[in-house]
C-alpha cells in the first residue's frame, strides 16, 4: 500500500508527485475480488506525506558578512552573538521599569492578543470535532407512534384500522477510512491548528515590540519638547537682547526680524511634536486595552532606558524555525499539501459499515419481549462514476493551492531575511550616526564653556553666549533622535528574530505550545 503514499516539497509537476490514479484503480478491482477483506483491514493514505521545506542553505544575512559589533558610542559598543536567539522577555534588557510595566499591562489586557488566543481555542475544538470520524458513530431514538392505515392503498378492500406502534432502537456506523480521506481532512485541520499557534504568537512577538517601541517614542517625545522649549526660551532672550541693542543703535532692526522669525519657525515645531506625544500615548493605551480617557501615561524619559549591549543574531538555518510568521507560512503549506490528499481520495470509493438493533412492538407492556427484537447489519460502498470531470478538477486545484502556498512561503522567507539583513546593517549605521552625533554635543558643549569663559573675561557679549547655547541644544536635539533610532531599531531586531517565545513560558502559555513536538 506504500506505493500510494509519495513525499514531495515542493510538488515539481501535477502527475508525477502524486500517487498513479491508475495504480489505485487496480487495488479498486483487487476490493471486488476476494481477498478485499485484507485491502480493507490494511488502508491507505493516498496524496503526497508533508515535508518541511529546508532552510534557504545560506550562513550569513548579509553579502561580504555580518558585523561582530557597532560602533563604541558612549562606551557602549553593540554586539551580535552570532548564533544565539532572542532571550525570554527580551524587553528586560533595555532596565527600564516602565518599560517592563507597560509590557505586563499590554499582555494581561490587550483585546488582540485574546482574540487570537480566541481563535486558538476554535480552531483546537474543529480538530476535535473532525477527529471524531474516527470514531463509531452510536445513536439512539425511542418513538410512539398512533397511526389509523387505509388498506386500500396496498389494494385491500378490508376496513381501516388503527394501532399503536412503540420503537426503541440503537444505530452504529463506522466509516472505513480505504483511501486516508478523512485522515488527511483532519491532517489539514491539525495543520490550522499549528498556523492558529504561529498567528497568536506573531500577535504576543508584534504586541510586545509595539509597546516598547511605543515607550521609546514618548520617552524621545518628552525629552525633544523639553530640548524645544529651552530652545524656545533661549531665542526669547535673544530676541529681547536684539531689541535693547537695536534701542541704543547698536544694531539694525533687520537683526531683531531676523531673530523673530527664527523663533517663529522653532515654535511652530511645537505643536507637531506634543500631537505626536499624544498619539504615541493614546497607541499605548489602546495595547494596554484601555481607551485615552482611562490611560495615565508613563512619565519616562530616554535616560532611564539603556541601550542593550549584547545582541541576538540567530543562524539563518535556524530563523526559519522561530520566526512565527513563517511558522504559520509553513502551516498553511501543510494544510494545502493535506487538501491534495483529500480531493484525490475522493476519486475513489467509500465503504461504510452500518448495524441497527432495536424493541419495536404494538403494545408498550411487550416492547422488551424477544419477539419484538428488530435488528441489522450491512455495509455501504458509493463510488464515483460521472461527474464531469469536477473530482479531477478539484485535485488539480488542490496541487495549484498548494503550488500557490509554497510560493508563499519562499517569500514569507526571503522578506523576513531581508529584514533581518537590513536591521542588522542599520543598528551599524545607527552607532556611526549616534557616534557622529554625540561628538557634535561634546564639541558644542566645549564651545559653549569656551564662550562663557571669554564672556567673564569680558572677551565676548551675551549674545554670542546664547548662539552657542542654542547650538549646543539643537547638538542634543540631533544626539536625541539617533539615540530614539538605536533604540528602536534594536527592538525592531529582537522582534525580527522571532521574538524568543521558545524559552518565554508567558508566549508558550498564550500560544498553548505542544513541548513534544
Amino acid at each position: 500500500m506504500s506505493t500510494l503514499v509519495k513525499k514531495i516539497v515542493p510538488l515539481k509537476n501535477n502527475e508525477d508527485s502524486l500517487p498513479s490514479l491508475r495504480n489505485c484503480y487496480r487495488w479498486n478491482g483487487l476490493l471486488v475480488s476476494f481477498g478485499a477483506t485484507l485491502f480493507l483491514l490494511s488502508g491507505c493514505a493516498v496524496g503526497p506525506d508533508f515535508v518541511r521545506p529546508e532552510a534557504p542553505k545560506v550562513t550569513q544575512y548579509n553579502e561580504g558578512g555580518d558585523p561582530r559589533e557597532t560602533a563604541l558610542v558612549d562606551s557602549v559598543s553593540q554586539r551580535f552573538d552570532e548564533g544565539i536567539g532572542p532571550v525570554a522577555n527580551w524587553w528586560h534588557s533595555f532596565n527600564s521599569k516602565q518599560l517592563d510595566a507597560a509590557v505586563s499591562a499590554g499582555l494581561a489586557d490587550n483585546p488582540g492578543l485574546q482574540a487570537a488566543e480566541a481563535s486558538l481555542r476554535q480552531s483546537q475544538e474543529n480538530l476535535r470535532a473532525g477527529s471524531g470520524i474516527f470514531y463509531p458513530q452510536l445513536s439512539a431514538t425511542f418513538g410512539q407512534l398512533r397511526e389509523r392505515n387505509s388498506p386500500a392503498n396496498i389494494g385491500s378492500s378490508s376496513s381501516a384500522s388503527i394501532f399503536n406502534l412503540t420503537t426503541l432502537s440503537s444505530s452504529v456506523s463506522y466509516a472505513l477510512d480505504i483511501f486516508g480521506g478523512q485522515h488527511r481532512t483532519v491532517e489539514g485541520l491539525a495543520a490550522q491548528v499549528d498556523q492558529q499557534r504561529a498567528l497568536t504568537l506573531g500577535t504576543y512577538m508584534m504586541l510586545t515590540g509595539n509597546i516598547v517601541n511605543t515607550s521609546i517614542a514618548i520617552a524621545a517625545y518628552h525629552d525633544e519638547i523639553e530640548a524645544v522649549e529651552q530652545l524656545i526660551a533661549l531665542e526669547k532672550d535673544q530676541i529681547n537682547i536684539a531689541e535693547t541693542q537695536y534701542k541704543a543703535g547698536m544694531t539694525f532692526y533687520g537683526a531683531v526680524l531676523s531673530l523673530r522669525s527664527q523663533m517663529a519657525s522653532l515654535e511652530a515645531t511645537l505643536p507637531p511634536l506634543k500631537q505626536k506625544l499624544l498619539q504615541a500615548e493614546h497607541l499605548l493605551a489602546t495595547l494596554e486595552g484601555k481607551t485615552p480617557a482611562e490611560f495615565q501615561p508613563p512619565d519616562i524619559r530616554m535616560a532611564e532606558i539603556s541601550l542593550p549591549g549584547q545582541l541576538p543574531l540567530s543562524l539563518p538555518s535556524e530563523l526559519v524555525r522561530q520566526r512565527p510568521d513563517i511558522l504559520a507560512s509553513e502551516a498553511q503549506l501543510h494544510a494545502a499539501s493535506a487538501g491534495i490528499g483529500v480531493a484525490t481520495a475522493a476519486l475513489f470509493p467509500s465503504f461504510t459499515l452500518n448495524g441497527s438493533y432495536g424493541q419495536s412492538s404494538s403494545v408498550m407492556s411487550s416492547l422488551l419481549e424477544s419477539k419484538s427484537t428488530v435488528w441489522g447489519i450491512g455495509g455501504n460502498v458509493a463510488a464515483p462514476i460521472l461527474n464531469g470531470g469536477t473530482l479531477s478538477a478539484r485535485r488539480k486545484s488542490a496541487i495549484d493551492a498548494y503550488q500557490q502556498s509554497f510560493a508563499s512561503y519562499r517569500q514569507t522567507v526571503l522578506s523576513a531575511f531581508e529584514q533581518v539583513a537590513d536591521i542588522v546593517r542599520a543598528l551599524e549605521h545607527d552607532a556611526q550616526v549616534t557616534e557622529i552625533e554625540t561628538r557634535a554635543v561634546k564639541d558644542s558643549q566645549l564651545s559653549l564653556d569656551l564662550v562663557r569663559d571669554n564672556y567673564r573675561a569680558g572677551m565676548v557679549n551675551y549674545m554670542q553666549v546664547m548662539v552657542a547655547d542654542i547650538q549646543f541644544h539643537q547638538a542634543k536635539i540631533g544626539y536625541l533622535q539617533a539615540q530614539t533610532q538605536q533604540l528602536q531599531d534594536t527592538t525592531a531586531l529582537f522582534v525580527a528574530l522571532g521574538g524568543g517565545w521558545q524559552t518565554d513560558p508567558v508566549a508558550r502559555k498564550k500560544a498553548d505550545l505542544d513541548l513534544r513536538k
